[in-house]
């Protein structure tokens, strides 16, 4: 079976309904493209093996595992905005000797030097750090920076144009070291962070810096991640380095919750109320606050029953069959609950790191709010290797079937305010 089909015809061939694709790609399981008269169309391939995963349970491949390269390069990096290690393991997995991490929270800190204690970390105010000493010595240069607005009014749009932010400490760190590649990594959300202007300044800045430029959102459940978790990437390739600019391919299968923790691995973690725990046990696995008796539902939402969106995140229960939803630094907020799939409790600590693919001997220093911050804020491991064998290719030439070209962006001259 292979090709493109629409709803109907996949249904038909699939012998389930269309509905069900539907669900499947509202949920994220599937990719749809568009044809040329704007219908949907869908690999049958990917939806067989989704049907698989739904239908047969424990009884399906196990494809969970932790991403590592068969040797080590020569290759170096320094990651900023480090946090537990997310975005750093992955590129030491795919090959990469870090030379530096800078990270300010004293707990995060502490787990990497705790899981690597050959690692440099600075604990600090990245705005102290200087860079220079490490120019000729980085290949790579990394950061997770926040997404933080510009001032625009009078200003030509660069470099200067960003002081006061923390990117501008991460261009700083391009400046100063002059990297083959920069990779920053954000939200899906910076797409459209005051109508796109901030990622324009962004680019332009890099570009100013010498770099070609190009960015495209992954999304972590098609990169070996038991998640659906979109990840803005932005690289930057110093012009004179002759090559395309590579991202990791999505692959074409998900990985499930039940392959991730489906051994219910034991660790410490939040615990419901007993009002909470009486009212999550109502809800079915993959269910959420509209499988609630109507009176309950009044009386656990409050004021949220009455407001509008779907607020999909109350009362909800994850799925054995599916990725689970992005992982957040709260597994037991309300309006962002992360159930465990047959228990009625929050995911626990352990079950949370390997959602975000860290491995089981990975440990998180300071108290247990602090290591469900940890894990909700990192970059998934896995995300974390496909990003640096990209990385690798374009620094060896060596560049195999699972990465795509991006274009680079055209050189951005002005901006348009609004």
């Amino acid at each position: 079976m292979s090709g493109l089909l629409t709803i109907s015809e996949a249904a038909t061939k699939l012998d389930v309904s269309p509905d069900t694709i539907r669900r499947w790609n509202k949920k994220g399981l599937i990719k749809a493209t568009r044809s040329d008269k704007n219908y949907r169309l869908f690999n049958v391939d990917e939806i067989q093996r989704i049907h698989q995963k739904v239908t047969c349970g424990s009884k399906q491949d196990n494809n969970y595992k932790i991403l590592k390269a068969k040797g080590h390069s020569l290759y170096t990096a320094i990651d900023l905005f480090a946090g537990a290690g997310g975005t750093a393991l992955g590129l030491e997995n795919a090959g990469f000797t870090h030379l530096l991490l800078n990270e300010l929270d004293k707990d995060a800190a502490a787990t990497l030097r705790r899981n690597r204690p050959q690692w440099y970390v600075d604990e600090g105010d990245v705005k102290q750090v200087n860079f220079s000493y490490l120019k000729g010595r980085v290949d790579v240069v990394e950061g997770g920076f926040p997404c933080q607005a510009f001032s625009y009014a009078g200003k030509r749009m660069g470099f200067e144009d960003t002081r006061g932010t923390l990117f501008h400490e991460f261009a700083r760190a391009v400046k100063e070291i002059q990297p083959k590649i920069a990779i920053g990594e954000n939200v899906r959300g910076l797409l459209t962070h005051d109508e796109g202007r901030t990622l324009q300044t962004m680019a332009a800045t890099l570009q100013e810096l010498g770099y070609k430029v190009a960015y495209k959102v992954l999304r972590s459940q098609y990169m070996d991640v038991p998640q659906k978790r979109e990840r803005l990437l932005i690289f930057a390739v110093r012009k004179d380095i002759d090559t395309p600019i590579l991202f990791p391919k999505e692959q074409d299968y998900t990985i499930s919750l039940r392959e991730a923790i489906g051994d219910k691995p034991q660790s410490a973690g939040q615990e419901y109320s007993p009002m909470k725990k009486q009212v999550m046990s109502l809800i079915p696995e993959g269910g959420y606050w509209r499988d609630l008796p109507e009176d309950i539902k009044k009386e656990y939402m409050k004021a949220s029953y009455y407001m509008g969106g779907g607020k999909t995140g109350m009362a909800r229960r994850l799925s054995w069959d599916e990725p689970s939803l992005t992982l957040t630094c709260n597994p037991a907020q309300k309006q962002t609950e992360r159930c465990h799939p047959e228990e009625t409790r929050p995911l626990n600590i352990r079950e949370y790191a390997r959602i975000q693919t860290f491995p089981d001997e990975w440990e998180f220093t300071g108290s247990t709010s602090s290591a469900y911050k940890q894990i909700g804020n990192a970059v998934p491991v896995n995300l974390g290797y496909h990003i640096g064998r990209a990385a690798i290719a374009m620094l060896s030439g060596d560049v195999g079937e699972e990465l795509e070209e991006v274009p680079e962006l055209p050189i951005i001259q002005t901006l348009q305010t609004a």
